[in-house]
């Protein structure tokens, strides 16, 4: 009896077991093995409903139709790192190579030059290493006593010099070489130079893995003429096989950007390949990047303009050395122009900056010019789309305030850092940014597919958080599109994202915008939600105005945003602001004989900076100069309308 009833009991089990599969049926309230039947019978059901259907209406119907795949992802990563191959790395203590910037960005711990263990919060979706193709890993061949080094005498004294502890010494010799055509002294072989770069190329193709993590071939042309810093990231879309048909071109090869662009030419003609330049520090060049002459001094024409508009889709507004988007002086009616501002001089410290060199030191009027160019010769040379990066030296792409690894050896993490000069001689550390990030909407986390939405520019920069950001504009966009769970499908339905074009207005049609910006969500909330427009006026004056187009708390824009920050914690919390603001936008301003542009800025509540973290951390008292609140932001790349 005891043995039935085991038996009986066990057999229950097994069949509620098979029954609990069935996820939210309803069973019969007896325990007897026939009553546990579900009231859905998935064979049953499928059985009747095909037996019901002809073979005729069977080959018509369409369950799942096949679409077009017109989404996008987005997509975060630092298109401009630097590690221990770049000469400036080199001589301020940075070892750490190429293959550990990969693992870092990959979300692997590694070990920083100053000993700290270092890790991401969040791995990177792509990264590109443009170590500076001056005098590109010379230094850790001259340490390994590479033999094609023995007879380069220049080298072999800056390697007795390093010995020596003599690093100042070897620092101002070698930025004394940067010119164009220097001495022949200074010049490696081209031997040299092509086995460092194909080295290069070759380990950014196994790092590279298509779909889960893109690794981008590149270099950084370092021009400087004077002390002004036009450089550039020249960044591959190709494999290793194309990359290294050519040597990178560097500042000793030529300091005129019109000179890079020719060879890009020439590599795209030799290997069917695609490159392209992306300009950045412009806060730094001395009046030079935006410049309505070329830097031979000769004025801009088409040919100039037409080069530039496609070697350069777009520009780094943000970085460690500070933000280009604007300034105080050529945006005096915005109140968040002055942001992590490098303004007292070149990128060099030989020429102090001026109003004058503020109008073509940044993006913002650079874009208001592009109108005016473009009215002019036919061809906006400015129009390009705007990224952030990091620009780190230490081999770490790092721009969480509160995980931030620095620019140099100098400003890895330790108590002084704060007061730390760059090269000894220049800015302070705490004039460094915890900036910043490339944000790009792509089909796939491909080589291909990245390139692609950097050249029809629909990415965008923030300072380091990762805001998410959609901006289409359109002509017929109404209020219930923002709320819509499929916007971005409406979007590019009825617009076109940021980086695109809008043309002749219809009759009596003001363009529309769809906006939605999401806090990042380890991050702050937002504080507000910005449209900046510039146009050319009639008679060829150019304007901006910034619209407020969302503010958090129920503000008016004349309320400043609140601040939770507590310094003494270094603390914050999401208290105000908002998770995300969703809005279509009408510009009632619009005149449609008129050139125009339009970006989106997005903006978090305050939170602490890096230096508030560094003050808490290592128990120092910094001056009051140094700032220790920051409010982090994102940057679109503009809609252009073109009458």
């Amino acid at each position: 009896m005891l043995l039935n009833d085991f038996l009986k009991a066990v057999k229950v089990l097994l069949l509620a077991t098979t029954c609990a599969n069935y996820s939210g049926f309803i069973f019969a309230q007896e325990t007897t093995a026939d009553s546990f039947r579900p009231i859905y019978e998935p064979t049953v059901l499928v059985d009747t409903v095909v037996s019901k259907l002809s073979d005729e209406d069977l080959a018509n119907i369409v369950y799942s139709p096949p679409v077009e795949n017109t989404s996008t992802r987005l997509l975060w990563g630092d298109t401009h790192l630097h590690t221990n191959l770049s000469v400036d790395a080199y001589l301020r203590g940075t070892r750490l190579t190429r293959e550990i910037a990969y693992r870092f960005a990959q979300g692997k711990v590694v070990t920083a030059d100053n000993g700290m263990k270092a890790q991401l919060r969040r791995p990177l979706d792509f990264l590109a290493i443009a170590d500076h193709a001056s005098q590109m890993g010379i230094f850790p061949r001259l340490e390994a006593n590479d033999p094609l080094l023995k007879d380069w005498q220049i080298g072999q004294r800056w390697a007795k010099m390093m010995r020596e502890g003599r690093i100042v010494d070897v620092g101002i010799e070698w930025a004394g070489s940067m010119s164009s055509s220097p001495d022949p002294k200074y010049l490696n072989t081209p031997d040299v130079r092509r086995s460092i770069w194909r080295e290069i190329a070759e380990e950014s193709d196994k790092y590279n893995l298509p779909g889960y993590f893109t690794a981008f071939i590149a270099h950084e042309w370092t021009s400087a003429p004077a002390g002004d810093q036009l450089h550039r990231v020249v960044l591959f879309k190709d494999a290793a096989d194309k990359a290294i048909q050519q040597i990178p071109f560097s500042a000793q090869d030529g300091d005129d950007p019109e000179l890079l662009w020719d060879h890009l030419e020439k590599y795209q003609q030799k290997t069917g390949g695609s490159v392209m330049a992306i300009p950045h520090n412009s806060n730094g060049s001395g009046g030079k990047m935006f410049a309505p002459v070329r830097l031979n001094g000769a004025p801009m024409n088409a040919h100039y303009a037409t080069q530039r508009a496609k070697w350069e889709p777009v520009v780094e507004v943000t970085q460690l050395k500070g933000d280009s988007e604007t300034h105080p002086i050529v945006s005096p009616d915005d109140p968040f122009a002055d942001f992590e501002s490098w303004d007292q001089g070149n990128l060099a410290f030989t020429k102090v900056s001026t109003a004058a060199d503020f109008q073509y030191d940044y993006v913002r009027p650079a874009l208001r010019e592009g109108l005016r160019h473009e009215s002019a010769l036919g061809v906006n040379p400015f129009k390009f789309g705007m990224i952030g990066s990091t620009d780190s030296h230490t081999g770490l792409a790092t721009t969480d305030e509160d995980n931030f690894f620095g620019k140099f050896g100098e400003s890895l993490p330790q108590p002084s850092r704060y007061a730390n000069q760059m090269f000894g001689v220049l800015q302070e550390g705490f004039r460094f940014g915890a900036s910043g990030l490339a944000a790009v909407w792509a089909k796939e986390n491909t080589r291909e597919e990245i390139f692609a939405a950097l050249k029809r520019r629909e990415v965008y920069a923030t300072s380091g958080p990762r805001i998410s950001v959609h901006f289409f504009g359109g002509w017929n966009f109404n209020a219930s599109d923002a709320m819509a769970p499929d916007l971005a499908v409406i979007g590019y339905k009825k617009g076109v994202p940021m980086g695109g074009d809008l043309s002749t207005a219809p009759s009596g049609k003001s363009p529309t915008f769809l906006l939605s910006a999401v806090k990042d969500p380890l991050g702050a909330n937002l504080d507000r939600i910005q449209v900046i427009k510039g146009w050319l006026d009639s008679a060829g004056a150019t304007h901006e105005k910034i619209y407020n187009i969302a503010l958090s708390d129920d503000r008016t824009p004349n309320q400043p945003v609140a601040s939770t920050v507590d310094l003494k914690t270094a603390s914050y919390t999401n208290s105000i602001g908002s998770s995300h603001f969703n809005r279509v936008w009408t510009d009632v301003d619009f005149d449609p004989t008129l050139r125009a542009f339009y970006y989106v800025r997005v903006l978090e509540i305050p939170t602490p900076r890096w230096t508030a973290y560094d003050e808490l951390k290592f128990k120092v008292k910094m001056p009051d100069q140094v700032p220790k609140i920051v409010q982090d932001r994102a940057y679109t790349s503009a809609i252009w309308y073109t009458p």
